[in-house]
């Protein structure tokens, strides 16, 4: 865990993700002293809840980072391009949420219940997207057991994945589509209340993979060392405020039975699973809001597929991407360097 006695900036502290991120180090007792909160000039001078203090938000400059031990980026790729060199040469270790390095060869790409030995001696470290993150580690307790070979996923992803913008519009809307109004989307470009659509970001007009889906591609293949990995994705937006849900089919190296399945999550590290077919109770975002485990349910064999020696298996999965999609992957990076150095001294 980091020390209490280590200073840590916050950069978008006043967004979501930044957000989650001060309620997790308060819920560790972080000192709020060791705190800084830093975003835009427009929020400079205004105040974020703390634990019984209240912490001042700083203006985002280049001289920022004195004294900083460990940066948690909780911005755009933007913001990361252009600050986290600044917050290098100050010495602190660098945890980035955006996608601005994580297809940089050169940059360690960490989920550190899957690849914490991958983050060494480095002190840039990129956060995989939210969607990447519950997924893989969904599946790691399968992959370590027999491998995969391939993964076919569809996405139903909550808006608060675009901002909290995105969430006042899911409000509004809904509010006005339940009094007889009509709904006026800004943030996105559909209806976000009591509809379903392709997910916002753009689409590749050669290969039609959007942006999320080619994420999950891409960062899949380097987090688990499979360049060739077969991966399937499509991604959708729904009208639910946080917590993403996915329904996978994975295709494994090696035949398996569903109990030696379901044997592989009993130690998983980092997943919980919900899988009660007499009572119909398995994940839902309700349930995987405010946790910091993956929730994994509706195991069973791929229709067609042989009893009791299977490939495929299909499974729901659930997490909170805000949590463990986001900041709280991001602070256990920081946390795995902490822990290296001590053993070190």
């Amino acid at each position: 865990m980091i020390s209490h006695n280590q200073t840590i900036a916050i950069v978008g502290a006043t967004g979501a993700v930044g957000r989650e991120a001060l309620s997790i180090l308060e819920s560790r007792g972080h000192p709020a002293h060791k705190i800084i909160a830093l975003a835009s000039s427009r929020s400079a001078g205004t105040f974020l809840p703390y634990g019984d203090a209240r912490l001042v938000v700083r203006e985002l400059t280049h001289d920022a980072f004195a004294g900083v031990q460990v940066a948690l980026f909780c911005a755009t790729s933007d913001i990361a391009k252009l600050y986290a060199n600044d917050a290098l040469a100050a010495g602190a270790l660098v945890v980035d949420n955006s996608s601005a390095f994580r297809a940089d060869p050169r940059v360690p790409l960490v989920v550190p219940e899957i690849n914490a030995d991958a983050i060494g001696s480095h002190r840039l470290i990129a956060n995989p997207n939210c969607s990447t993150i519950i997924m893989l580690l969904a599946l790691q307790p399968l992959h370590e057991r027999f491998g995969v070979s391939r993964i076919v996923v569809s996405t139903y992803q909550a808006v608060s994945g675009a901002g909290a913008s995105a969430m006042d519009e899911l409000r509004e809307q809904a509010g006005s589509v339940l009094k007889g109004g009509t709904a006026k989307p800004k943030v996105f470009r559909e209806q976000t209340a009591f509809n379903v659509f392709s997910h916002n970001a753009s689409v590749n007009l050669e290969t039609g993979l959007n942006g999320e889906e080619a994420k999950m591609i891409s960062e899949s293949r380097k987090i688990w060392g499979l360049p060739h990995l077969s991966i399937s994705p499509t991604c959708v937006r729904v009208p639910v405020f946080r917590a993403h849900t996915q329904a996978i089919v994975v295709e494994l190296g090696a035949p398996a039975s569903l109990a030696a399945v379901r044997n592989a999550y009993q130690q998983a590290a980092g997943v919980r699973v919900i899988d009660d077919r007499a009572v119909n109770d398995f994940p839902t975002p309700l349930k995987a809001t405010g946790r910091d485990e993956i929730l994994v349910g509706r195991l069973r064999e791929d229709p067609g597929e042989p009893a009791g020696a299977a490939r495929r298996f299909c499974l729901l999965v659930a997490g909170d991407q805000l949590r463990k999609g986001a900041a709280l992957n991001a602070i256990q990076i920081a946390d795995v360097v902490a822990a290296a150095k001590r053993e070190v001294a």
